[in-house]
């Protein structure tokens, strides 16, 4: 079975959708903190995916600047 690659939309769909959720009541208590156990590991996979972008990006650009000297 392969695994499926998270993309960053889907992640920040899914907690945006775990946020409503919490906002309407929906879950449990036992469910609460699996929901946000689940939205903390989503963030951190947003946050690292923003980064990394961040930072090929920037290596593009001076790539860019280098090329026009």
């Amino acid at each position: 079975m392969t695994k499926k690659t998270l993309k960053y939309s889907e992640a920040i769909e899914e907690v945006e959708k775990i946020i409503d959720q919490i906002e309407s009541n929906e879950l449990d208590i036992d469910e609460l903190t699996e929901k946000i156990r689940r939205a903390s590991e989503l963030l951190k996979f947003c946050k690292e995916k923003l980064h990394f972008t961040e930072e090929e990006v920037q290596k593009i650009i001076d790539q860019m600047q280098e090329d026009e000297k």
